[in-house]
C-alpha cells in the first residue's frame, strides 16, 4: 500500500515516517498543498492523507476519481474546506479525526478566559513600560463568580465545560444535538440566544453549517452582556468579524479570544515575518486591544499532533482495505 500525504510539517514527518515503518505502509510526503497541479503526483498512490486549510480546488475530484483514489483523510475534526457533495459525486470518501485532543482545545480556551479575565496582557504591557501600578484597566474578577455558555457540547464542548464547572462556575449550553453526559455538567437552554443571554463567558464548539454561519453578528452582539467576553476556538465563519470588532469598540463586549479567523488560509500557519499582510480584517483583528489573537494553535500539543497524523493515516488504510471508515463524513 501507498499513501501520499500533503502539506506535512516536520514534526509531522517524522509520526508519519514511524507509524509508516510500524505499519509497512509506504508513504511520501509533500510539504506543499494540495492542488490540481500537486495532485497529479498522487497517480500510483492507493490514498491521501491531507491537512487542507482554506477551500480546496474543485477540480482534485474528479482528478483523484481519473487515477482511482477513493479518498482523502483530513488531519483535523473540521472539514468545511472540502465539498462533500462534489467529492460524493466522485466516488471520493472524505473522512476525519473527530476526537484527537478535546482536553487540548478545551485547555487552551480556557487559558485565554483567564488571561481575559485577569487582564494578564494589560499587565505585562505595563511592566515592560515599568508600570507597576493597581487600578481599574488592570483590576481583574473572580472566573468561579461568573456564568459560562457552551454553544455546542460535543466532545470538546463537553471537556471545556467540565474545566469551567472545576473553577465554581455556572454553566450552561445549547446544542442542536443534546447529550445526557452534557446534561450532568451543564443546563441545557432551548436556543443560543437563551444560553448566552446571562452569560460572562461565551465560548463556541461547534462546527459551521448554512444554519450558523456569521450567527454570532451585530444583531447577536446586542444580546450580549455588556461586560461578557467571547471565545471561538471552534471555526472562524461563526462570527462576523467586522461586526465582532465594532462591537468591542462599542463596548457590548469586554473582550475576545480569537483562534479561528474567516480567511486565514493565506497566514495560517505560515511565517510572514518582514512580509506585509494585505487583509486589513484580519489585522485590525489581530491588533485590537481587546482581543487575544492565536493563529489556529488552541489544538496544538504533542498528543494532539500524533492523533491526528495516525488518525488519517489509519483511515485511509480503512477505506483503501474495506472500501469506508467509521470516520467518513460524507
Amino acid at each position: 500500500m501507498k499513501i501520499k500525504l500533503y502539506n506535512v510539517r516536520g514534526e509531522e514527518a517524522v509520526l508519519a515516517e514511524q507509524w509508516a515503518k510500524n505499519n509497512q505502509i509506504e508513504i511520501s510526503l509533500n510539504e506543499g498543498p494540495l492542488s490540481a497541479e500537486s495532485v497529479k503526483e498522487a497517480q500510483g498512490f492507493d490514498g491521501i492523507a491531507n491537512a487542507q486549510i482554506g477551500p480546496l480546488d474543485d477540480a482534485v475530484y474528479p482528478l483523484l476519481k481519473e487515477m482511482g483514489i477513493k479518498q482523502i483523510a483530513q488531519r483535523s475534526a473540521g472539514v468545511d474546506m472540502y465539498n462533500l457533495e462534489l467529492a460524493k459525486e466522485n466516488g471520493i470518501i472524505i473522512s476525519n479525526v473527530p476526537s484527537y485532543s478535546p482536553e487540548s482545545i478545551a485547555e487552551f480556551t480556557v487559558a485565554i478566559a483567564l488571561n481575559l479575565i485577569r487582564k494578564i496582557e494589560l499587565i505585562r504591557a505595563n511592566v515592560k513600560e515599568q508600570n507597576f501600578t493597581w487600578g481599574l484597566p488592570v483590576r481583574g474578577r473572580v472566573l468561579g463568580d461568573m456564568t459560562v455558555a457552551i454553544i455546542g457540547t460535543g466532545r470538546i464542548g463537553l471537556a471545556t465545560a467540565k474545566i469551567f464547572k472545576g473553577f465554581g462556575c455556572k454553566v450552561v449550553g445549547f446544542d442542536v444535538y443534546r447529550s445526557e453526559e452534557a446534561a450532568e455538567v451543564l443546563e441545557y437552554k432551548d436556543s443560543i440566544l437563551e444560553a448566552i443571554k446571562d452569560a460572562d463567558v461565551v465560548s463556541l464548539h461547534m462546527p459551521p453549517t448554512a444554519e450558523n454561519i456569521h450567527f454570532f453578528n451585530a444583531e447577536t452582539f446586542k444580546q450580549f452582556k455588556k461586560d461578557a467576553i467571547l471565545l471561538n476556538m471552534a471555526r472562524g465563519a461563526l462570527i462576523e468579524t467586522r461586526d465582532l470588532l465594532d462591537a468591542l469598540d462599542q463596548d457590548l463586549l469586554a473582550g475576545a479570544g480569537i483562534d479561528t479567523y474567516e480567511f486565514e488560509g493565506p497566514y495560517i500557519p505560515k511565517n510572514f515575518q518582514g512580509q506585509e499582510i494585505t487583509d486589513k480584517l484580519f489585522l485590525d483583528l489581530i491588533n485590537h486591544p481587546k482581543v487575544i489573537y492565536t493563529p489556529h494553535a488552541a489544538y496544538y500539543t504533542d498528543e494532539a499532533v500524533k492523533n491526528l497524523v495516525e488518525g488519517a493515516l489509519n483511515a485511509t488504510v480503512e477505506v483503501v482495505t474495506t472500501g469506508t471508515t467509521g470516520n467518513r463524513v460524507n
